[in-house]
């Protein structure tokens, strides 16, 4: 008997996007719950006939999201918008976050579908932090494209402490970096801060294929087994007994061998 074929690359990719997808919007629901549960403004009968209803709604997207495996499928950019304000609007009615929604041109070219998952799932990533915060209370989220471009601003009012670096905005740079796109944070102590992303709506090539362990030096092997367990890289350095900035640099060279766009795809392509 022959052995299976392995999976293509774009394959290891896209099953790693949809449990992404996943992770988030589960995250985004359990919060939308949590937050009706805790609202004053509901009794709890209703509170309790409201988190159901909200349990029942992402049983059915789950098991429906059919487009969600379509990585090839094109939405017009003002309906890709209403999925992300209606996958946010539990948490928005129920929770003490006020969120302005800034709609994109009409006009706007349409978005390939892995580039509209991944919008999406950049401001529920960015939401959700700011929310676990605890200081934000404004959140003003805007789309915007150029024709070439999907360009993605969020701002809140929260302490004014992030930056590229933090591990909340971690998931919302890999995507960016997968997508061949562009991040960068801005934040102003006591004022908020503001997030900038653009991501082409033309989708970058695959990645050649993993070097072989040869052309591995022993540590990058060792770092490249945490990262594809998905270890992040104070845990890597303390498991290791390095510092975190060598494991940022052997990550580093790791994609930069294999051309891959971000941990999770090098993690994929290790599998």
């Amino acid at each position: 008997m022959s052995n299976p074929k392995p999976l293509s690359r774009r394959m290891l990719g896209e099953q790693a996007r949809i449990l992404a997808d996943q992770a988030d919007r589960h995250a985004v629901t359990l919060e939308s719950m949590l937050a009706i549960l805790r609202s004053s403004r509901l009794d709890d009968r209703a509170a309790r006939n409201m988190a159901v209803e909200i349990a029942a709604s992402a049983l059915v997207s789950l098991r429906v999201a059919t487009d969600e495996r379509d990585s090839d499928a094109l939405e017009p950019v003002v309906g890709a918008f209403a999925r992300l304000r209606n996958d946010l609007r539990p948490l928005v009615r129920f929770g003490d976050l006020d969120v302005q929604f800034v709609e994109p041109p009409a006009t706007g070219r349409a978005l390939p579908g892995e580039v509209a998952h991944a919008a999406r799932a950049i401001v529920r990533n960015a939401v959700l932090g700011f929310v676990d915060q605890g200081e934000t209370r404004r959140v003003r989220i805007q789309w915007d494209c150029d024709g070439l471009n999907l360009l993605i601003g969020i701002r809140d009012d929260g302490p004014g402490r992030l930056s590229a670096h933090d591990d909340v905005l971690r998931p919302i740079a890999e995507r960016v970096t997968a997508l061949d796109g562009e991040f960068g944070v801005a934040s102003t102590p006591g004022w908020g801060s503001s997030l900038e992303v653009r991501l082409p709506l033309d989708p970058p090539a695959d990645p050649e294929a993993l070097p072989s362990a040869g052309a591995l030096s022993e540590r990058e092997r060792e770092v490249l087994r945490f990262v594809a367990a998905g270890a992040r890289n104070d845990e890597i350095a303390a498991e290791l007994g390095i510092s975190a900035n060598t494991v940022k640099f052997h990550v580093s060279n790791l994609l930069r061998k294999s051309g891959a766009r971000s941990r999770a795809q090098l993690g994929a392509l290790t599998r």
